[in-house]
């Protein structure tokens, strides 16, 4: 699954606005699942999310004047696509959340970059593993549990299998990044359109066999308000910038959102609800924000330069 180069790939201020703003649409996505999983079942949840998602998309492309392809080979991308991306990584998140909190679930898919520098050194030709990339990665992640807090460990150990699902999912996420980067010359638009209708198609099987959802009760306003804010904003908003961002900065750097989610999340809270940053947090972002430095590799090289000059 080797994908393929496109030269160095680096953030610039565009990427990082964008990995940001990508971040608060993702920032949701754990508080959406823990509303709507009260009643609606994970598979059917993930069902909801892609295939709102999809028409949202498929609608918007129509509108802009662009359409779906329609050869085989682009399909199977698609289909492999929405696998790596939607559909393992949903249904592994959605059913560990059954099992364990939703901070606990945060910071284990906040492994993501560490899984993706390591799948990307190994299956890529210019996002290869240095020392300086995996201190920001075990600096990012240290970061998200002072920032999250060390209580939501406390279920660390207990609940083994909805981790690993959550692990599993990181993982997931972190083949797709790669993977994805065989979509670099299509709109982002289109790529996110494909990805989620193919999920769709895969998933309405699985749902239908397993779920039975002519079953369920009709869930309540609040439930589809959650599931509206997961398949629109997080989902069809949300893929369209990842594209974006993974075609010109690479996965390794696309997946460091997961070190800025509950930054972004925490930040929106004080910002809007008035609630007060203590000093774990904020000490959280620092180590967040040196971890990011340090992948990014600039504010080290301009330290170098400086050194330089002055001597």
């Amino acid at each position: 699954m080797t994908a393929p180069t496109t030269g160095t790939l680096t953030m610039g201020g565009r990427e990082w606005t964008l990995l940001v703003l990508l971040s608060v649409l993702w920032g949701g996505t754990f508080f959406f699942v823990e509303v709507a999983l009260r009643e609606l079942p994970p598979l059917t949840l993930v069902f909801c999310r892609v295939s709102l998602a999809a028409l949202a998309l498929v609608l918007l492309l129509h509108a802009r004047g662009l359409r779906l392809p329609a050869d085989r080979a682009t399909w199977a991308t698609f289909a492999a696509m929405g696998v790596l991306n939607n559909l393992v990584p949903f249904c592994l998140i959605f059913w560990g959340q059954t099992r364990i909190s939703g901070g606990l679930a945060s910071i284990l898919n906040a492994t993501t970059p560490l899984w993706t520098v390591v799948v990307a050194h190994l299956l890529t030709a210019d996002e290869r593993l240095t020392g300086h990339r995996l201190a920001g990665v075990a600096l990012g992640l240290a970061g998200v549990v002072v920032l999250i807090g060390p209580g939501a460990l406390a279920g660390l150990g207990t609940e083994v299998w909805g981790q690993v699902a959550v692990v599993g999912a990181a993982l997931s996420y972190a083949f797709a990044g790669v993977y994805g980067r065989r979509f670099a010359g299509r709109p982002p638009l289109v790529t996110a359109a494909g990805q989620v209708t193919a999920t769709t198609v895969m998933m309405l099987p699985l749902v239908l066999v397993l779920d039975r959802p002519w079953t369920l009760a009709m869930p309540g306003a609040v439930t589809w308000a959650a599931v509206a804010g997961l398949a629109l904003a997080s989902t069809a908003v949300g893929y369209v910038l990842y594209f974006r961002i993974l075609a010109a900065a690479g996965a390794t750097n696309l997946l460091l959102v997961t070190f800025l989610i509950p930054v972004t999340a925490i930040l929106l809270g004080a910002l809007v609800l008035g609630e007060r940053l203590d000093g774990a947090q904020a000490a959280g972002m620092a180590l967040i924000a040196g971890g990011l430095a340090a992948i990014d590799g600039r504010p080290l090289r301009w330290l170098r330069r400086d050194r330089r000059v002055r001597t």
